[in-house]
């Protein structure tokens, strides 16, 4: 099978974010950018299915993209594309129609992309990309099974799974629970140096979401201690009442 995996690189959750002082964005000087680790669900069920085909990976961005990429081909992807911009668009309907122009180019089986970006969280990219090349679209996948040019996935919903078909090609946004991402072995690290990634320039759409500002959560106020037996529940249950005023 000939699959494409769109991965976007993100901060690491363990990097403390910083504002830039003009509160549109995030001070990137010290942040350790990582492979968005709902993508790695993608990559791994990209290399199970591909089955003697190939597995593309796809990302926009500027040049610090590329480590992100190499992390991918480690795994054992087979190719690489990088859509070159100056940053990765506050839209998604944006990066959208720049990752749209270079799938359509790839003949694609499948697309995967993960569930949601850890750092925006907008959960929209699998839908945007069914809906701008007209093919279906499946969300929050945790079962896959690809046979005779159909698709049979099972899906989180509220409360429950549900189990939807629908014929290749598609995109598939892939969740915890789909598989384990292997490792990169050193062999496969080695390897993904050797790969050519493969530059293209393409244009973002029209840019429809403009952050007006970022700020940091309100400081949570000091806690209160009232006792260390017995004796304090009925003031703790007075505290809970009158001030927190949660029963």
């Amino acid at each position: 099978m000939n699959i494409a995996v769109c991965i976007k690189q993100v901060p690491d959750t363990e990097t403390k974010v910083k504002i830039s002082d003009d509160k549109k964005s995030i001070a990137e000087g010290d942040i350790n950018f990582i492979l968005n680790p709902y993508d790695e669900f993608g990559v791994e069920e990209a290399l199970k299915l591909a089955d003697g085909g190939e597995v593309t990976i796809i990302s926009l961005g500027p040049d610090r993209v590329t480590s992100a990429i190499r992390s991918a081909l480690a795994m054992g992807a087979h190719k690489a594309i990088h859509i070159k911009s100056d940053a990765v668009p506050a839209d998604p309907g944006a990066t959208a129609d720049a990752l749209v122009a270079v799938l359509k180019e790839g003949n694609y089986d499948l697309i995967f992309t993960g569930k949601q970006a850890i750092d925006d969280d907008h959960t929209q990219m699998a839908s945007l990309l069914g809906e701008k090349l007209g093919i279906p679209a499946v969300n929050v996948v945790v079962k896959l099974e690809v046979s005779g040019g159909k698709v049979r996935a099972e899906r989180e919903i509220e409360g429950a799974h549900e189990v939807v078909e629908c014929p290749t090609p598609c995109v598939i946004s892939a969740q915890r629970g789909l598989n384990e991402p292997r490792y990169a072995s050193l062999k496969g690290i080695m390897a993904a140096k050797k790969i050519q990634i493969e530059a293209k320039d393409v244009n973002p759409g029209p840019n429809q979401l403009q952050i007006v500002e970022y700020n940091y959560p309100p400081q949570k106020s000091a806690g209160k201690i009232v006792g260390d037996s017995a004796d304090a529940v009925p003031e703790l249950i007075r505290l809970l009442n009158e001030e927190a005023k949660v029963i």
